[in-house]
């Protein structure tokens, strides 16, 4: 699906946001998105992820740093045409009914966009009529407003409001958020299918590993605004370099009982984005914590093929022994820190 010679389609370039002049959401970050790609994003609450998604989408302003869409600064572009650049970059929200007017109806809802933008009505009723049947919605939908549809048609309503405008980039906010394994599951199939026929590419925020292990192409791990490992999501999950990375996807249940481990239980609070930890951001939490990570500042590397990480000692073990080795370390923080 990807050309891994082709200039990105999104580029992170230290991007820093800093609110209030204390508040820390994000720290130069460095991040790239190839065109045709599912890149997931996954962290804790409050690790800086709905920050990104507003600053790639224009709403919330850098502090520092670039980003560039298709090599083009984003400030520039939305600075030279923004009904261009909200063509090309289009959201859905987690809320989907709330992201629905209650006062329009679906179909006054879909024309939206259009008379927004300018596009010429007739074709813009060809491809409603083309979206309602690719994403399985009824033709008498556009009569009802979003009360009287299901959360699951919401969702279609949403994707298909984002397509009207033909976007190259969606930035999905927990698009499986409330919904069942089935209905999840659907929209995640239909996702996949409009990646392939439009060239689609996402950002996929969640909560839900099961939905990154299963459809995302690389993985970013964010902790307290900072990205501390991207890898291609098959490895992230089999073998991850950050202790961070390590104790989030211990989490994730493994369909094959013979593979299942216990979950790695990080003690402590996040710290606070006013008041950041020296050296490693994540060493007040980390099992594996060693003195020079409470002083450096680690710098982010590459450790393998596609993998960046940010951390002085990354595992380099095989993944049952580096599961195992964090786990010891967990229970015995543990321990100590219940000794009175």
């Amino acid at each position: 699906m990807t050309d891994p010679a082709a200039p990105p389609l999104v580029s992170f370039e230290d991007v820093s946001v800093v609110f209030g002049g204390r508040v820390h959401a994000l720290d130069h970050v460095d991040l790239t998105i190839a065109r045709g790609e599912v890149l997931g994003l996954v962290g804790e609450s409050g690790s800086g992820k709905t920050t990104l998604c507003r600053t790639l989408i224009g709403l919330t302003p850098l502090t520092t740093g670039w980003i560039r869409i298709g090599g083009a600064p984003l400030i520039e572009t939305m600075a030279a045409d923004p009904l261009g650049f909200r063509r090309r970059v289009q959201m859905l929200l987690q809320d989907a009914v709330a992201s629905l007017s209650p006062r329009l109806t679906i179909g006054r809802t879909l024309e939206e966009p259009i008379a927004i933008h300018g596009l010429p009505r007739e074709a813009a009723r060809r491809r409603l009529d083309g979206l309602l049947a690719r994403l399985g919605l009824p033709r008498d939908i556009v009569t009802k407003f979003p009360h009287q549809i299901s959360g699951g048609q919401a969702r279609r309503v949403g994707v298909a409001r984002a397509l009207m405008v033909e976007p190259d980039l969606i930035v999905a906010d927990e698009p499986t958020a409330g919904l069942d394994v089935s209905v999840q599951g659907e929209l995640l199939n239909l996702l996949m299918d409009l990646r392939r026929d439009l060239g689609l590419t996402y950002l996929l925020v969640s909560h839900n590993l099961n939905v990154i292990r299963r459809v995302t192409d690389r993985t970013a791990v964010m902790y307290l605004g900072q990205i501390v490992e991207t890898a291609p999501t098959r490895d992230l999950f089999d073998r991850p370099a950050h202790p961070y990375a390590a104790a989030l996807v211990s989490t994730n249940p493994a369909i094959d009982p013979k593979r299942r481990r216990r979950p790695i239980v990080l003690g402590g609070e996040i710290p606070s984005v006013v008041d950041l930890p020296s050296g490693c951001r994540f060493h007040t939490r980390c099992p594996v914590a060693q003195p020079r990570c409470a002083v450096d500042v680690p710098a982010e590397r590459e450790v393998g093929p596609g993998r960046r990480v940010r951390c002085h000692f990354p595992f380099s073990l095989a993944p049952t022994a580096a599961a195992d080795a964090l786990l010891v370390a967990a229970d015995a923080a543990t321990a100590a820190a219940a000794t009175p």
